[in-house]
Parts: C-alpha cells; structure tokens; sequence
C-alpha cells in the first residue's frame, strides 16, 4: 500500500470520529446518514458523494437513495434500483467495491444522461455491511476529473463505510426496540385495564376488550389512552 500524508490520515481519522460520534448520539437516522456524506466528501475531496440503503419489502430487496450532499435536482429526486441493475446494484449484491474510471463507458451505470449534466467522471462504490457480511447499503463517490482510486483510498473510504454502518445498524436496531417497548407497555396497560372492568364491571376478558376498543373508537383515542384512563381512575 501506497504510503499516505499525515494530514490525508488526520483526515479520516477525524471523519471516524465524527460518525462514531453518531453511534451513541440520538440523532435520527436522516441526520446520521447525512452526517456521513458531508464527512466524506469533505475528507476525499470528491464532487459528490451519495448513500443508499437497502430496502426489502413483498417485491424484493432494493437500493434506495438515502442521502447526498450534492444539491442538483437532478441527482437528489427520488431514485430506487433493483439489486440486479445499476453500479449501485452490483455493489450491494456482490459485497465488493467497484472502481469506475468513466462512468460513460461503464455499461452497468445507467444514469449517463445526468453523470453528463453533472460532469461525472470517476466513480467508488463501497459496500456497507455489518456483522455475517449483511449488506445494508452503498457509498458512492464521484470525481469531476478523471481519477484512480488508489488502493489506500479504497481502504480508507471503506473504514468510513465500516463505521457509518455500524451508526445506521444501531440506529435502525435503536428505533425497532423502541417500537417493541411501546407495543409492549400499551399491551400491559390494556390487559390491566381489561382486569380492571372484569372485577368491577363482571366482564369476561373478551367483553373488556372490546368496551375498551368501542370507547377508543367512539373517542378516537387509542386504547392505550383509553386502558391509561382506566387504570388512572382506579388509583384515585
């Protein structure tokens, strides 16, 4: 490996610490991955730089474009792949980097009409995976003059990549746990409630359920709310 300047290395290691930053933050993920892009194009010194994340849903896993700190309408709308086409595809389904030194000559970019509006020369993808190899998204940069990527900066920008999934997949882990709590305590708070009306009301547990569904509906509160007002009744 080539040897690389102390202030590229200062470089990345100040971008690493800026996403692990993000590890134990409580930012929300949009944040995070934008924090990523900005990091990264600002120690590599490429034009743009763009994160997508992985999605799988009852038609398959695709690549969505999650972040960018490029600015041009044109690259920042909404864009999806399948993990069978496009640069982006290639990446997330082989789990390997891909160099491009042309974007125009490469048959599996597919957006070539913008790359030409944009000025695209070069292209890095990076695969971000986590543990057992799962890959949960791809890092691209892009170069406005043709450039090769050299074997420290694969390594280097693949560190990045490494860390940024570690802050996605704990944020994403974050937010599911979350969402299991909340189930969890509105179904505690619903069940003592449902105790509740069978002591006081002579309810079977079938029929407190439902009284407490008909009242969440009939009030459009939730019946968590409804189960909460139950229970706050008894304790006063």
């Amino acid at each position: 490996m080539e040897k690389i300047s102390q202030e590229t290395y200062d470089k990345y290691i100040k971008a690493l610490t800026d996403i692990s930053k993000a590890i134990t933050s409580d930012k929300y993920l949009e944040d995070i991955l934008k924090l990523i892009v900005m990091v990264t194009a600002q120690v590599t010194g490429v034009e743009i730089c763009s994160l997508w994340l992985v999605e799988e849903d009852e038609k398959g896993k695709r690549a969505r474009l999650k972040a960018t700190q490029a600015i041009d309408p044109d690259y920042v709308k909404d864009r999806v792949l399948n993990l069978n086409e496009g640069v982006v595809g290639f990446v997330a389904s082989t789990n390997r980097p891909l160099i491009v030194e042309d974007v125009l000559k490469e048959p599996r970019f597919k957006e070539k009409e913008m790359a030409r509006k944009l000025g695209l020369v070069s292209m890095l993808g990076i695969p971000l995976h986590v543990k057992e190899d799962k890959v949960i998204g791809v890092l691209d940069c892009f170069t406005v003059e043709p450039h090769k990527f050299s074997e420290t900066e694969v390594s280097l920008i693949t560190t990045v990549a490494n860390q940024a999934a570690i802050a996605i997949e704990n944020t994403q882990l974050m937010v599911r746990t979350k969402v299991i709590e909340e189930e969890l305590e509105k179904r505690k708070s619903i069940d003592r409630a449902k105790e509740i009306l069978m002591a006081k009301k002579g309810f079977s547990a079938e029929k407190a359920f439902r009284w407490i569904q008909k009242k969440s509906m009939d009030t459009r509160k939730s019946m968590k709310e409804i189960a909460e007002a139950i229970i706050f009744s008894l304790e006063i």
